[in-house]
Parts: C-alpha cells; structure tokens; sequence
C-alpha cells in the first residue's frame, strides 16, 4: 500500500495476522505517517477482523516497540511500522511484526548530482531504511561514472546491508579503512554527522527529498557538535553527583555499561545514582539534587536534546574524558554495538 509517499507491506502483515488468528493488535508508527493511520487501520480491520488500537507514544525506531504495556489489554500482536528489526533486540512480550516503510522517491537525480562532490574512487554507500531498496540503483549509477562502490554489513543490530542506526555506524565502520569517501542517501543531517565521527572519513549526503547534496555542511555541523561536547565535558569536570541514565526501552539497554560507569565514578570519589527512564524529558530529571548526566541510552539524547536540560548531559566517551581516562584527541561517537 502506498501512503504519504511511502510503500508500506501492510497486506503481508494482515496475512501473518490471519494466520495467527491475532484479534486484536496494536499499530506503531513514526509522528510522519500518524496523519496516514486511517488506510492502515482500515485495511487490517478489512482483511482481518481484528481489532486496531494505534499508540500514540512516541516512536523513535526499532528500540522503541510498544510492548509491554499492552499486555494487560489483551493485544496479541503489534504492528511497528516505520523500521526495520533490530536482530540483537527480541523476545517481546507480545509477538511483534515489523514492516518497512520504503520511500517512493527517485534517487538518481541528486546521486547524479552528487557526483563531483565525492572524492576517489572507492565510495562506501549507507542509508536508512527508508532507501535500502534504492542501493542497487545508486550503485549502478557510481558504476557508470566509473567509481568503485562499497556496500558493507554491520553488527549483529543491523539488519541490511549498507544501513546504519542513529546509535550505530559498524556498516561504515567495517569499510573505513577501504573507501575514499561515503556517500548518505536520506535525509537529515544526524546520521551523516554521526557516521563522519565515526569512521574520520568524508561523507557526502543526497538528500532525495529536497534534491540537495551536503559535504561542507556535514562537516560544519561535526564541528559545531564537537564545540557543543566540549562544552559539555568542561561544564562536568567539577561536578560530584552523577546522574547514570539507563534507558528503559528494550533496543537501548545498557545496564553493565552503567555498572561499569559507576564503578569509575566511584574509583574518582564522585558520588553517582543509577536512574531509569522510558521517556527522557526535562521534568523527569529537574527533581534531582545531582551536578550533571551520564546517558547510556540512546546517544541522540544527549547530543540532539542537550540544550533543553538545564544540567550537563555526556555520553560515556565524554565520561572518561572529564575523568582523565580518555584524552579529547580520542573523541568518538557514543554507538550502541552488538
């Protein structure tokens, strides 16, 4: 089904329904498509006679499936559109059907364009879920312009050749040290910014959408990003009370990571509280008598959300660094690897 310029594999998702006899699921979708969610849900009601509840909660990708809560209402299935399975993240409480929803745009034309901008011959190709299906296209393309690309696997998070997460570059990573440069396919400028500080190689982003291809403007934006971090590392070298963030949400995790962290806190003589959170907001944290966070959770909170909090937020990384552990020459990007 095609909707808000999007192919959406909804009929395979009603086949499975039918033939798990499901009666009644649960739709999540990203804040995009919500204005879309009358199609969808018709059409599973059609083809299945279940009943169809849609979660407004936030949806951020793979990490974030509404699961659990919907246990005590009886919901049997949960349909999360939007995002492809993360492979490491499994045995939800309720049984959960993920279907991907391809963008229906033409990427040669701001690939072509892209071109000059690359630099060498051996590009690395990434995107995000939304373009996976268009790699085979970008590919031929390179190859015509006489360019030799690379399209590599990731870790065990990543489901598809050549995709890379907000919280996780290994596709790039795997191919650093063979290509030239990357060229992004999508959208934004957080993944092309993420993926530049973490493989140290140029990347050049086509955006299909708007038909524009960023190089400098990636760069400026790492380097506006490292400015921010900076910031943030020297405004926690002399805070005493930790705050360790341990995200609730299945695919974000990291519980010995934040044990880990505590320890080196407490080997400094700082004083540190573990804190879980499913929703990361302002209010949820102002009510603590602590200097600053440590985030665990997903990167993107730290680094996207950081000047709405009133109190410092690091990420790992920049934990050893205010600790002295980690020189700042050394900077990487916080990831979530398998």
């Amino acid at each position: 089904m095609e909707i808000s310029g999007y192919l959406i594999d909804i009929e395979n998702a009603a086949i499975t329904i039918k033939q798990q006899g499901y009666t009644t699921i649960a739709i999540q979708v990203p804040e995009g498509l919500k204005r879309s969610i009358f199609p969808l849900v018709d059409f599973l009601k059609n083809q299945t006679g279940a009943t169809v509840l849609v979660s407004a909660d936030p949806c951020f990708g793979a990490c974030d499936v509404v699961n659990y809560e919907l246990k005590n209402m009886d919901v049997d299935c949960v349909v999360h559109i939007g995002h492809t399975a993360i492979s490491d993240v499994e045995n939800f409480w309720i049984p959960t059907l993920f279907v991907n929803a391809q963008s229906t745009m033409d990427v040669s034309k701001v690939v072509e364009k892209a071109i000059p901008s690359l630099e060498g011959k051996k590009i690395g190709l990434v995107t995000t879920a939304q373009h996976l299906h268009t790699l085979e296209v970008v590919e031929r393309i390179l190859q015509k312009h006489g360019l030799e690309p690379f399209i590599a696997e990731g870790d065990e998070r990543v489901t598809a050749k050549g995709q890379i997460l907000g919280c996780n570059f290994s596709v790039g990573g795997k191919i650093s040290e063979t290509v030239d440069c990357f060229l992004f396919i999508g959208s934004g400028t957080f993944h092309p910014v993420g993926l530049l500080m973490s493989t140290k190689k140029p990347v050049i982003a086509a955006d299909p959408y708007t038909n524009a291809v960023k190089k400098q403007e990636i760069e400026d934006m790492k380097n506006n990003m490292l400015r921010q971090r900076y910031g943030a590392i020297i405004a926690c070298r002399s805070s005493r009370r930790y705050g360790i963030l341990i995200g609730v949400k299945r695919g974000q995790q990291r519980i010995k990571l934040a044990h880990e962290l505590q320890k080196m806190l407490d080997s400094a003589g700082k004083l540190s509280l573990l804190i879980t959170l499913d929703e990361f907001s302002p209010m949820s944290l102002q009510g603590f008598d602590v200097d600053c966070y440590v985030s665990t959770a997903c990167p993107r909170i730290a680094i996207d959300d950081y000047l709405q909090y009133k109190k410092p937020i690091i990420t790992p990384v920049e934990l050893e660094i205010v600790l002295g552990r980690r020189e700042w020459e050394t900077y990487v990007f916080d990831e979530i690897l398998a």
